[in-house]
């Protein structure tokens, strides 16, 4: 890749000697070239005040392309429109249980130093990995740099936050010696084996094999330390609970906030005057205990509750959705029950 970034530095010369202008897509012009685009050319500025070589991002923002269909895909998303059964029946497969041991296994040495540095155990970081990229198989099929320049000149109310995702993305891309033009990731610009987005990959990401490069797009065992990391930094506490089993009554009380992925907000006391109560009739940590109170849909109206201590809060960190949490939760249970089972 860092010969790819030099042959983009070089293409940058004919660029703008204008032999290339002529077989240049239609588009370029069009779209996020700083010449004629005043965001662009205004994020070029800052970047390049900061020390970022200036041809290079005018190059990588002239080559970068508008995509309407990542703006569609934004309000899509499938934490917003499904039911806890259909969304865990994604994620929960066999296949998928069984590529977490076999990557666990492949990658031991990986796994067992980021639970002794950060207090996370392997099968939550392979869930991660799992439900994110099923373990690295599949990262994205959209170029990063259009994503992010997409939703940072288009998107009509997160313009500003991708904005800053553009940014970082062709911070680290530079410093890092990477063709910017060369990623896939998401449609909202995550990238690599964990998703990170730019800002993710800037505070988070490690060298965990010390190679000289924090790696995300193709090293799991940078992955795998950078999980770990983004869960310690977090808040992640060893050896505590992440959810439990409730029970309670067939139509939800009105007087309960479900499903916040706030800091625990509810005492297992409160709800318990509610009607909502650990299963077995015992909390796991008392009845001062605060909780994220969670309520899952079925076909057919069903509910189900459970308790949501504050490492399923870390959880959400990651994605701001219970039914994330609970997917990586449950993933990482069915893990590390094939894994017992094979001991």
């Amino acid at each position: 890749m860092r010969e790819a970034f030099g042959q983009a530095k070089r293409a940058l010369a004919t660029l703008l000697s204008g032999s290339l202008l002529l077989v240049m897509p239609a588009y370029a012009a069009e779209n996020f070239d700083p010449a004629s685009h005043e965001g662009a050319r205004a994020l070029v500025d800052e970047l390049a005040s900061q020390g970022v070589d200036r041809d290079w991002l005018t190059l990588a923002l002239t080559r970068a392309e508008y995509r309407p269909a990542v703006l569609e895909a934004m309000s899509g998303a499938a934490e917003r429109r499904l039911r806890w059964d259909e969304y865990r029946n994604i994620f929960i497969k066999p296949e998928r249980i069984e590529a977490g041991v076999n990557f666990i296994q492949a990658h031991r040495d990986a796994f067992e130093r980021a639970e002794a540095q950060y207090g996370v155990p392997p099968e939550i970081i392979a869930a991660i990995i799992g439900v994110e990229t099923f373990y690295g198989r599949h990262t994205g099929t959209h170029r990063v740099i259009d994503s992010l320049a997409t939703l940072a000149f288009h998107h009509p109310r997160r313009g500003d936050f991708f904005r800053g995702e553009l940014a970082a993305f062709l911070e680290i891309t530079n410093e890092q010696q990477v063709d910017p033009l060369t990623l896939d990731g998401s449609y909202a610009g995550a990238m690599g084996y964990p998703q990170f987005i730019p800002t993710s990959y800037q505070a988070y990401a490690v060298d965990f094999d010390d190679d000289g490069m924090r790696d995300l797009w193709h090293n799991p065992v940078d992955a795998i330390g950078s999980v770990g990391n983004y869960f310690a930094r977090h808040g992640w506490t060893p050896g505590a609970p992440v959810i439990s089993d409730a029970t309670g009554p067939a139509t939800p009380p009105a007087g309960i906030a479900f499903n916040r992925t706030d800091k625990p907000y509810a005492s297992i006391a409160s709800l318990a005057e509610q009607g909502i109560e650990p299963a077995g009739g015992a909390s796991v940590s008392g009845d001062e205990t605060q909780v994220i109170p969670v309520m899952l849909d079925f076909v057919d109206d069903k509910v189900a509750y459970r308790l949501g201590y504050h490492n399923f809060y870390v959880i959400t960190r990651y994605n701001h959705s219970h039914l994330y949490a609970m997917a990586v939760n449950t993933l990482a249970e069915r893990i590390r029950e094939a894994m017992e089972a094979e001991a």
